[in-house]
């Protein structure tokens, strides 16, 4: 699904030169669970911004699902997030004027997608994510944990072939970050390719495939596995 060659980034900070990736190769197959793991700086969110298309890389190749990626304008590129690419991040990103429900049709909204096509839609997915009783509420009355469910059911309403999380369990205490994890890997084990960067060696180890960065650099790959390892971050 995803296979990436040589890919090199660096930024200017100051008068020095910062590498953020170098020379990374990795392909990464359909239905996949990864994480991600390494120190601060290492690179670990400069990778996940490439493969979601949020930046480009200096050189080297990206395709995804058989398509160059890195010959694409900034147009072509927002249409490939928009079709395949769900984002979930450790800041949750909802709007606070925007009801709960208003926040997950949000994508649809701005896909221009017809209300009657829409209602569907977002009535599957917050029945889905355990979000009925809260669909009316503003992000400011809702907790840390029902935040990031919304913020979840709003990457996956268009149904992407890829997840990108990063820290999504950052801001979140110990039972919260364990049900985020968990419907992570239910999404997952329903096909989504999924891909989490943490800090948190728990969650870490509980992707069936496990990258270290550092330097820039993938330093270790513990190899295609598919199936969740038990941890410290146990199934409810």
């Amino acid at each position: 699904m995803i296979r990436l060659q040589a890919l090199c980034k660096a930024y200017a900070l100051g008068d020095e030169t910062v590498t953020a990736l170098d020379e990374v190769s990795l392909d990464i197959g359909a239905g996949e669970y990864l994480s991600v793991m390494g120190p601060s700086g290492s690179g670990k969110s400069t990778l996940l911004n490439m493969i979601g298309l949020l930046d480009t890389p200096d050189t080297g190749r990206y395709q995804l699902c058989g398509h160059d990626m890195t010959i694409l304008n900034e147009e072509g590129r927002a249409a490939e997030r928009n079709r395949r690419i769900g984002f979930v991040f450790q800041a949750y990103h909802l709007i606070d004027r925007l009801s709960a429900r208003e926040n997950i049709e949000l994508p649809l909204v701005l896909a221009g997608m017809a209300p009657a096509e829409r209602r569907p839609l977002v009535d599957e997915v917050i029945e889905r994510l355990g979000l009925l009783d809260r669909a009316g509420h503003l992000p400011r009355q809702l907790s840390g944990g029902q935040r990031q469910r919304v913020a979840i059911a709003r990457a996956v309403i268009r149904k992407p072939a890829l997840l990108l999380a990063d820290e999504p369990t950052g801001n979140l205490d110990s039972h919260s970050g364990a049900e985020v994890i968990k419907l992570l890997e239910e999404l997952n084990s329903q096909g989504i390719t999924l891909l989490v960067v943490t800090h948190d060696p728990a969650i870490g180890q509980r992707a069936g495939r496990r990258l270290r960065m550092e330097d820039g650099r993938v330093t270790e790959d513990s190899g295609a596995v598919n199936t969740p390892r038990e941890t410290g971050y146990a199934r409810r």
